[in-house]
């Protein structure tokens, strides 16, 4: 049995209510082992840090995340309350970040996988595509005091298919502002009485989408809150928004 330090069990015992008390029991240990462990982050990674690698028991940590009936959904929503009280307590005005990421990963069971553009690696004369899950993140920026600048706290992923996943299946395909605009109505039945702010790029600039969510939650362009941001970008952005209109 593994003793947690008394400031992770206050903020991990939130959870609680969302798991039963086994499944808990090694879900905790899961996320300690996670802060922990230097690398991939594996499960059997985070068993090795923990000492638990020998035992007889290590099947029950993969079930947490296979078998284990749990909702993340749930989590996303304690989480995101930990966040506000730990570093935007009494603020009425709230900004959120939205932006997509690919996860690199293969294998016959991971159906869900498409062939995208790598924002990383790809420029305006050159595109270069990879393959992967594509995971949308909503994150909390929030200032943090010691590091003297805003972070981007990610607490709700979710995962968009592609168009061909959708189509092998007989499904209609839902674009990346179909799943933007889900989530931010989302997120107004969770802060009502806020002000919400959603930060995105130009990939949400569409006038469905804020036509959807008008009235819940405020759409701003990214560079609108970097003050690092260009004129010659400001004045492109403003040019495109106008050609849209």
């Amino acid at each position: 049995m593994i003793t947690y330090p008394s400031e992770f069990s206050g903020l991990i015992s939130a959870f609680a209510p969302n798991f039963s008390k086994k499944v808990f029991e090694h879900a905790g240990q899961l996320v300690l082992g996670c802060v922990l462990t230097c690398g991939k982050r594996t499960v059997c990674g985070v068993l090795r840090t923990l000492g638990r690698a020998s035992k007889a028991d290590w099947y029950s940590y993969h079930r947490v995340l296979s078998r284990a009936k749990w909702s993340a959904y749930k989590c996303s929503r304690i989480l995101l309350q930990l966040l506000l009280r730990c570093f935007l307590l009494g603020e009425n005005t709230l900004v959120f970040g939205l932006d997509e990421t690919l996860e690199r990963r293969w294998g016959p069971k991971i159906k869900a996988r498409g062939i995208y553009r790598d924002a990383v690696r790809s420029s305006k004369s050159h595109l270069v595509k990879c393959s992967g899950l594509r995971w949308m993140c909503l994150m909390l920026l929030a200032p943090v005091s010691w590091a003297n600048r805003i972070w981007a706290l990610p607490f709700l992923t979710v995962l968009c298919p592609s168009e061909r996943y959708h189509q092998e299946r007989g499904k209609k395909h839902k674009k990346l502002t179909d799943w933007a605009r889900q989530i931010a109505l989302l997120l107004s039945r969770w802060l009502r009485g806020f002000k919400v702010i959603i930060v995105g790029d130009t990939t949400y600039t569409c006038i469905e989408l804020l036509a959807a969510t008008l009235g819940h939650v405020l759409g701003l362009p990214a560079c609108a809150l970097m003050p690092h941001c260009t004129a010659r970008h400001r004045n492109g952005l403003q040019a495109r928004r106008a050609g849209l209109l």
